[in-house]
């Protein structure tokens, strides 16, 4: 019997999906469990499998759209059965006219366009004889004769108000033997010949290089994250704070973990920043209208690079986990966030984030508030420092952390009372056991 496919509802926060693609065509055989299309959401892409067995009869909504959440999208049904009823009701025919219509005027225009590019210039002989002759582009010409025809008067016009370019007698003959037309050339003096040569020079550059503007469309990931950071930038007056932190007891426990587990920098920061967030609510709370919201629980959002964007997977009450069950939770959802596997509500709920840049050499840096929460935390690379220690330089591995907070609810004196608290942590991470 034909049934409906939805648009599916992947987590609580999903409200639409965009169709990236179909992996299946009309009258195609459709196996139970087979992907059948692929959708975008705020920040995921996911693949959708077909619940049933069948022949994909009709599709739709087509690849592009963005789709409510339980919307149909396409029907599956057995290749001869009748399956007007549904057409019907889902309101199949209607979609696929509105589909229709724009896509012919796309065409039209198309084609109007290319006709307009091939059309040729309407000169005369004469003018055309005269234009060639003095290396004008015969684009650059206004015609004024019957139908926009160009005439003898209409390159003599050009060419008067081309040689009232003030320019030196060497700077005329090499414009002259290159094919330079001086008019082109913006200069508030006399033109002279090194001008001549350095326009000809850009312009053959720009020949060679065959120099192209290319656009391409924002992802619905690209396009969220630029409306979030617009929103957070305009919305937050921030203050940017930074710290630097010995390293040395750090690299000491994560040699000594090396043999039960391999703990990165990260996870030793995400567990230490959670227990001292909960001594300051201030920097894991939220405005809300005129309202603070604080919390007695630390969910941390984890910045994880992707190739064309970033997601924020959240490690759930990590005030409360210990450090190998963080450092197995982020590669996890490191992992699956590369590889579009995470589902929506693994990428909301976060109070704080952490931004760790340090494996690009990157020593100091402003991150931008994930709103709606009120800092993040940047983490840059550990460099080897010449500090002073009881009056003798040494060589210590110190890292600068970037701290950017909310100042509608987080002054001066607790962020850096928050960092300096870090910073103690972090330099003694055994305190961790107390």
């Amino acid at each position: 019997m034909a049934s409906k496919v939805i648009m599916p509802k992947l987590g609580l926060t999903m409200k639409e999906g965009k169709i990236v693609k179909w992996y299946k065509k009309e009258n195609e055989e459709v196996k139970k469990g087979e992907k059948l299309f692929s959708i975008e959401t705020d920040k995921l892409t996911n693949d959708v499998e077909s619940k049933e067995a069948g022949v994909l009869r009709k599709i739709i909504r087509q690849a592009g759209e963005l789709v409510p959440c339980m919307e149909p999208v396409a029907i599956i049904g057995d290749a001869n059965e009748d399956i007007s009823s549904l057409l019907n009701e889902v309101g199949a025919a209607e979609v696929q006219e509105e589909k229709v219509r724009p896509a012919e005027a796309v065409a039209a225009e198309g084609k109007e366009a290319e006709g307009k590019k091939e059309k040729r210039v309407k000169i005369s002989p004469a003018a055309k004889k005269l234009a060639l002759e003095h290396n004008i582009d015969l684009t650059e010409l206004v015609g004024s004769g019957p139908n926009g025809r160009i005439v003898l008067d209409d390159v003599k016009a050009y060419l008067e108000k081309r040689d009232k370019v003030k320019t030196t007698p060497a700077a005329a003959k090499l414009a002259d033997e290159l094919g330079v037309d001086l008019s082109q050339i913006e200069k508030d003096d006399r033109i002279r010949k090194e001008d001549v040569y350095q326009y000809y020079r850009d312009r053959r550059l720009a020949e060679i290089a065959e120099a192209e503007d290319k656009r391409i469309e924002m992802t619905t990931m690209r396009k969220i994250i630029a409306e979030r950071m617009t929103d957070s930038w305009t919305k937050a007056p921030v203050v940017h704070f930074n710290i630097r932190v010995d390293t040395t007891r750090m690299k000491e426990l994560r040699q000594q973990l090396k043999a039960v587990a391999n703990i990165t920098y990260t996870d030793i920061i995400v567990a230490i920043t959670s227990r001292v967030l909960l001594q300051f609510p201030l920097l894991n709370g939220t405005v809300d209208g005129e309202e603070i919201i604080l919390r007695n629980y630390v969910n941390m959002g984890v910045a994880v690079a992707l190739e064309d964007g970033l997601l924020v997977p959240v490690v759930k009450y990590s005030h409360m986990k210990g450090l190998k069950e963080i450092s197995d939770e982020i590669k996890d959802l490191s992992y699956r966030a590369r590889n579009n596997q995470l589902n929506p509500d693994e990428i909301t709920g976060g109070t704080f984030t952490i931004t760790n840049l340090g494996m690009f050499g990157v020593e100091s840096f402003t991150p931008i508030i994930n709103q709606p929460e009120s800092a993040i935390l940047g983490v840059n690379a550990i460099v080897d420092t010449p500090v002073v220690e009881d009056g003798n330089i040494v060589i210590k591995p110190m890292m600068n952390l970037s701290l950017t907070a909310d100042h509608r609810i987080v002054d001066g004196a607790v962020a850096a009372q928050f960092l300096a608290k870090l910073k103690e942590y972090l330099e003694n991470p055994a305190l961790l056991l107390l």
